[in-house]
């Protein structure tokens, strides 16, 4: 196993490490985490701040594991799979964490899980033919809001929060807008293969 698969493994490990972190009931083993009151009403639990600590640098292997594939032609079939699972693990888990304890709304995880097992039946379609998709730059730029979102969630939307700019949501809401184009692109870029057989 290369080094960007090694790593893309660690993300893995480390998600389910934030997952299980945040559903821990930590009051029932006797553990409180301290709650700080900043400027105004801003009331900060220092759970999720270890969780976004936790989670920026899971996001971050995400960048290295890439880049090293690339640039140093380590690239595998292994690699992409583990990678692809990787991600959803720590994305769609933390968002569904997040919506079942208030922080965003259910709808932003049913979203962003109906587009990835649309795209990834696409894929699969594509595959069995020959053709593979890429990633869009709409689907780069979706992952980039959506990660910085959920770190900036998790940081309560510090320091924008101070200045009552929503810049957590706005961007998780942008990234559910641009899950939802660019899968329209991956249906499109593969239309012509679905109806292959109904025109024979």
């Amino acid at each position: 196993m290369n080094l960007p698969n090694k790593i893309t493994i660690s993300r893995i490990v480390l998600s389910i490490i934030i997952l299980v972190f945040l559903v821990m009931p930590w009051s029932e083993v006797g553990i409180k985490f301290k709650e700080i009151l900043l400027v105004g009403k801003i009331v900060v639990n220092i759970k999720y701040i270890i969780a976004g600590v936790l989670f920026i640098i899971a996001a971050f292997t995400d960048f290295i594991d890439g880049y090293l594939a690339r640039s140093k032609n380590m690239v595998t079939d292994f690699g992409k799979a583990i990678d692809a699972i990787a991600d959803k693990i720590l994305v769609n888990g933390v968002l569904i964490i997040l919506a079942n304890q208030g922080f965003i709304s259910v709808l932003v995880p049913v979203i962003i899980i109906m587009r990835d097992i649309f795209v990834d039946s696409l894929k699969m379609v594509s595959a069995s033919k020959g053709k593979v998709i890429g990633a869009s730059i709409l689907g780069k730029i979706k992952t980039i809001c959506m990660l910085i979102g959920i770190s900036l969630m998790l940081f309560y939307n510090l320091p924008f929060e101070i200045i009552g700019i929503p810049l957590a949501d706005i961007l998780i809401i942008g990234a559910c807008i641009l899950s939802v184009i660019s899968g329209c692109q991956y249906y499109f870029s593969i239309k012509p293969l679905l109806l292959e057989n109904e025109k024979e």
